[in-house]
């Protein structure tokens, strides 16, 4: 039986260049990250409480001064206008629509604030936040953060698990190296080096570290996320650095592929952070329950990446709002199942391995 996601899924592939759709779609090296991140919910399980719930459940969560609708945010993926005229406004406008937090970023087809303006032309109080790759020469990430802020955004999301990009066979099958004419990195367009509409390369570099992030972090008053945080030790250094939040996140297995399945290093991050920062967790999310077992295991809310590719590109804006209302559907409908109120219901010992006897000690963590 195919799931609403899978078949969006297939209705996208159909509908896409076939680039187009392993760009998205593909992972780096042998993808076996890519493959873990979804395998790795199919091994766990709840173990629902019972007698305990409530006729209506409150979904929402807060995150940095900004409130969702539901512990699932959107991702940032790239280049949206690959899959859909429309694009990025497209998925602002749906996001907004569903109560949730759109992470639009540097590698996005449309300028931030048409972005912004898209979403809050649905809905005012419409959060984004920015993802930003720490560029090389300080003058740019600056013009970068304060076109993020001068378009509204309220937080930043920063990547830093791409000190170089990815091997993707899938592209390199393809020869996809660049964008068809007409499309572009809006972002990276009149920043410092360039002429008059003028457009950079989004560039990544071995040698970022701790002091570019203190720079960035002495530069905004926003909050700043870090996102591709696998490392214990990782989550402890930036705590102690004063970082806002963390994203438990392999890069959708675009990056390293020996990396874990994200929702397996979740737990480790969520104790060295010990409850001080919020922790969130991307790939292989596919249904409301990948949500609920996160949350369970830690995180404060989720993101989902492809699952709105695929909206989009089947769909356009219907599409995506119909992606984003099947999850909260789906995450209010475990979170009923397991006698829960809120999201803080879902605790670790509910979390159990399957094929591991439930109920006697049959947590892994």
């Amino acid at each position: 039986m195919t799931s609403p996601l899978r078949a969006l899924r297939l209705r996208a592939r159909r509908s896409l260049d076939p680039a187009h759709y392993d760009y998205y779609a593909g992972g780096a090296g042998d993808e076996r990250a890519l493959g873990e991140n979804e395998r790795a919910f199919a091994r766990l399980a709840l173990l629902p409480r019972i007698l305990r719930g409530a006729e209506r459940r409150d979904t929402t969560v807060a995150l940095f001064g900004d409130r969702a609708a539901m512990p699932v945010i959107v991702s940032p993926t790239a280049f949206h206008r690959l899959a859909h005229p429309q694009g990025e406004r497209a998925v602002a406008r749906a996001t907004a629509a569903a109560g949730t937090i759109l992470t639009t970023g540097m590698a996005a087809t449309t300028p931030v604030a048409a972005v912004v303006d898209a979403a809050r032309s649905e809905r005012p109080d419409a959060a984004v936040w920015f993802q930003l790759y720490l560029q090389p020469e300080p003058e740019v990430t600056e013009a970068l953060v304060r076109r993020a802020e001068k378009a509204g955004c309220s937080a930043l999301v920063v990547t830093v698990d791409s000190p170089v990009f990815g091997r993707r066979e899938r592209d390199e099958r393809h020869g996809f190296h660049d964008l068809p004419a007409g499309l572009a990195a809006e972002n990276m367009r009149d920043l410092p080096g360039t002429g008059p509409g003028g457009l950079r390369a989004i560039a990544m570099s071995p040698a970022s570290s701790w002091d570019d992030l203190r720079r960035l972090r002495s530069m905004t008053a926003l909050p700043v996320l870090l996102k591709g945080v696998l490392h214990p030790e990782d989550a402890r250094l930036a705590v102690a650095e004063g970082v806002d939040g963390l994203i438990v996140s392999n890069h959708g297995g675009r990056q390293l592929d020996a990396a874990p399945a994200t929702v397996e290093a979740l737990p480790r991050i969520a104790d060295a952070v010990a409850g001080r920062i919020p922790v969130l967790l991307d790939g292989g999310v596919r249904r409301g329950s990948d949500a609920a077992l996160a949350l369970a295991l830690g995180a404060t809310a989720v993101g989902v990446g492809r699952p709105v590719l695929w909206g989009l590109a089947a769909d356009g804006e219907k599409g995506v709002r119909q992606v984003l209302d099947l999850l909260h559907t789906e995450f209010d409908h475990t979170l009923a199942l397991c006698g829960g109120r809120s999201p803080a219901d879902l605790t670790r010992d509910m979390v159990v391995t399957r094929g591991r006897p439930a109920g006697t000690g049959g947590s892994p963590w």
